[in-house]
């Protein structure tokens, strides 16, 4: 499976970079293909492409925050959480979307 993301959270510093770290290796490790764009304090990071978008099975936004580029991702299933989500079981949420996907 290919995922793609966006993080933030409030303050746009710590959380956003964490959390997108922790679904691009539960993801990995779950032999997944993933890239996580971060919006924070400094801007887009690790901005995705549109050919990022166009060959990804699943988006995942973790956000407590609104994020930018929504529009983007037209047509793809999307999983809109709060980031705190994603920070506590990132592990549980690739398996609960492989799941989902599968069927």
């Amino acid at each position: 499976m290919n995922i793609v993301g966006i993080t933030a959270c409030t303050a746009g510093i710590a959380h956003t970079y964490i959390v997108a770290e922790k679904i691009q290796k539960a993801a990995e490790e779950a032999g997944n293909k993933c890239k996580i764009e971060t919006q924070g304090t400094v801007g887009v990071q690790n901005g995705l492409t549109a050919q990022d978008i166009a060959e990804a099975d699943v988006v995942i936004v973790a956000h407590d925050i609104q994020v930018h580029g929504l529009e983007r991702f037209k047509g793809k299933p999307t999983v809109d959480i709060p980031i705190s989500v994603a920070m506590k079981s990132p592990k549980s949420l690739i398996a609960t979307i492989q799941k989902k996907l599968a069927k």
